[in-house]
């Protein structure tokens, strides 16, 4: 079963921006939306050992989030990449995860565990941003965190997460 991810994952996202513990939140937001099971998913989990199916626009996004974290890491290792540099990193990945809200379409299950991928980034940006608490570096270990899972779950034919 295919379906438009923008109305349900848009509502994720605004939930986890504004919540504590996203990652709880994400699950139980799909599961109440869906009428499903009121057991949350509370962590990624394979696909009956498998990775979980990717599509296109999914793809790109995270290439191109992967590609802005590639080009910063080097500055932030040594530390030299500002506040600014860490809000302008974070819009970018906040858009892209936007395009990835409009045009992605999943299946329900690997929608659910995209939520927590998604949360993760989202919480990420927002220490980058300096809207929740933390050094901006760890927002960015964060969201290098989240590329490290979503590789290690979701299928994307030669994904390498960024390095410095």
């Amino acid at each position: 079963m295919k379906r438009n991810l923008s109305l349900p994952l848009a509502a994720f996202v605004l939930a986890a921006t504004f919540a504590p513990g996203p990652l709880a939140l994400a699950a139980e937001d799909h599961h109440h939306h869906h009428g499903e099971s009121s057991a949350a998913v509370q962590k990624l989990q394979l696909n009956a050992g498998k990775k979980w199916a990717t599509d296109v626009a999914l793809r790109q996004s995270m290439d191109e989030i992967n590609q802005a974290m590639a080009k910063s890491l080097p500055l932030i290792h040594k530390d030299r990449f500002g506040d600014s540099d860490y809000a302008a990193l974070a819009t970018t990945i906040n858009q892209k995860v936007g395009y990835a809200i409009e045009h992605c379409k999943l299946d329900v299950n690997a929608d659910a565990m995209l939520h927590l991928v998604i949360a993760e980034l989202m919480a990420g940006t927002e220490i980058m941003e300096g809207k929740a608490a933390g050094a901006r570096h760890d927002g960015a270990v964060r969201v290098k965190r989240a590329l490290e899972s979503y590789g290690k779950f979701f299928q994307h034919p030669n994904w390498k997460v960024a390095r410095a």
